[in-house]
């Protein structure tokens, strides 16, 4: 390290020959992307050879395999941290336009006012359950085996679709 603060590239090149597998193996263990350990590793060994004359390794009990490792590390966490910030949000306006089915433009019209619109707002698993239940007048049995659904989906369905209505109303 010595020598590679002092600007000797045949030291870093023999100093990357002897690490950059073992770096490799390390980084791919903490992250499957080879895009993203490419550029640690490249990052990590460009701060080493910027960063020599400020190894103190041995003089410390440390070891240039370790302060490499350091690097490393921390060039990993900052690549997460990068693609965490600029992971695409989807703007509201990209989502596609979810268009009401028959049934829910004829139950909109029969069910109308608040009552309506809070049925429309519900999750669609949600409003089948409701709707068959307290509109078409089926018991659970009955709305569990015209979905295809257990009993207790059924009447746990029935509970949050009737908590959201009772918050809209």
């Amino acid at each position: 390290m010595r020598r590679v603060a002092r600007g000797d590239t045949a030291a870093f090149d023999e100093f990357y020959r002897r690490t950059a597998a073992w770096l490799t193996v390390r980084l791919r263990r903490r992250c499957a992307d080879d895009d993203i350990v490419a550029d640690v590793l490249q990052e990590t060994y460009l701060s080493v050879w910027r960063a020599a004359h400020t190894y103190s390794g041995a003089a410390v009990g440390g070891s240039a395999v370790g302060w490499l490792w350091t690097i490393a590390a921390r060039r990993l966490v900052d690549a997460f941290r990068r693609r965490a910030r600029t992971a695409a949000i989807p703007d509201a306006a990209a989502e596609p336009l979810v268009t009401s089915s028959a049934e829910d433009v004829v139950l909109a019209g029969d069910v109308g006012g608040e009552l309506g619109v809070a049925l429309a707002e519900l999750a669609p698993e949600l409003r089948q359950v409701i709707t068959a239940m307290a509109i078409d007048g089926m018991t659970v049995q009955e709305t569990a085996s015209a979905l295809g659904l257990p009993e207790g989906t059924v009447k746990t369905r029935a509970r949050r679709a009737r908590i959201a209505l009772r918050k809209a109303l």
